[in-house]
């Protein structure tokens, strides 16, 4: 390839794997494509992260990414059953026998970093106790722990710092730098961008992604988040900022975070993107931000300025 090795070592290439789904088999039927092996009927598959599939995986990504190694490579959801992408409460009657256990796929994980196929990994749409097993199954087998996590997360949505999983990531926890958060959907899918809440973006919200395709990803287009999303607009004009710039710098702010994940439609939206990491948030306005976060994900703390009990 043009640049060879030299050009290889400066790019960071990441890729994942896809945990237990009954349909997405076409994913195994692809592998299996790339690589020139039996298929068999996709629709019979169910995608697992079973040491076989997750091989399979990483060879197809290196083939068709004319590579030899892949940078990151992250486990894209759990095996086992836990509530994901929405769902709001566990239930027993969901837990599955036939999920591959955390330590078959740490092995698994422990053999690609050993052939050098796979350099760093990590996890992704995890939560607290996944993390805490995959660290514990780590120390047992003597493989590399995570270095990243891949949640959503955004003003809007900070289950990740409330949940427990921000701590179960924490150095104090897992040593190092601990595990790095990599934040997707930061700005909620581009409603906090402010153009829902402007009339003066009237043409770009009809080409957006939720007017194109609504019933996708509806958690960053529900009325509450679009309440939240303007309020929020209104205080980053107050401080002079986008509200992108601002909902992106918010993020990067956190000390848990190994990296801002950024997509845009224009090369305008990706400038002001790849800005917001030099803003510097005034003290005042993330005291206002707070204020506004908790007057709508904890309506019962509103008035109060805190979530605990005697702590501020």
């Amino acid at each position: 390839a043009k640049g060879g090795l030299e050009l290889r070592k400066k790019i960071i290439l990441a890729s994942k794997v896809a945990g237990y789904s009954k349909g997405r088999g076409y994913l195994v039927e692809k592998r299996r494509e790339t690589l020139g092996t039996e298929m068999g009927d996709a629709s019979s598959f169910a995608t697992h992260l079973s040491k076989v599939q997750i091989f399979e995986a990483v060879d197809a990504s290196l083939k068709r990414l004319q590579t030899t190694y892949l940078d990151l490579y992250q486990l894209h959801w759990p095996e086992r059953y836990t509530p994901v992408f929405g769902e709001l409460s566990y239930k027993r009657a969901s837990e599955r026998a036939d999920a591959v256990t955390i330590e078959e796929q740490v092995a698994a994980i422990g053999e690609l970093v050993k052939s050098g196929k796979v350099r760093y990994w990590g996890l992704s749409n995890e939560n607290a106790f996944g993390v805490t097993k995959f660290v514990h199954a780590c120390e047992k087998l003597g493989v590399p722990l995570p270095v990243s996590i891949q949640n959503d997360f955004a003003f809007v949505d900070r289950r990740f710092e409330q949940d427990g999983t921000a701590e179960a990531c924490a150095p104090h926890n897992v040593g190092a730098n601990g595990i790095g958060l990599l934040a997707y959907g930061a700005l909620a899918g581009g409603t906090l961008s402010g153009k829902y809440a402007d009339a003066a973006g009237t043409a770009q919200v009809e080409t957006s992604r939720h007017a194109k395709f609504p019933d996708f990803q509806p958690r960053y287009h529900a009325n509450s988040t679009l309440e939240l999303s303007a309020e929020f607009a209104k205080v980053a004009k107050k401080y002079g900022l986008k509200p992108a710039q601002l909902a992106l710098a918010w993020a990067a702010a956190k000390e848990y975070m190994g990296s801002v994940i950024i997509a845009a439609t224009t090369m305008q939206q990706l400038k002001e993107n790849v800005a917001a990491f030099d803003v510097s948030i005034p003290e005042e306005c993330a005291t206002e931000l707070e204020k506004l976060y908790l007057n709508y994900e904890r309506p019962y703390f509103a008035n109060v300025g805190r979530m605990g009990r005697n702590n501020p």
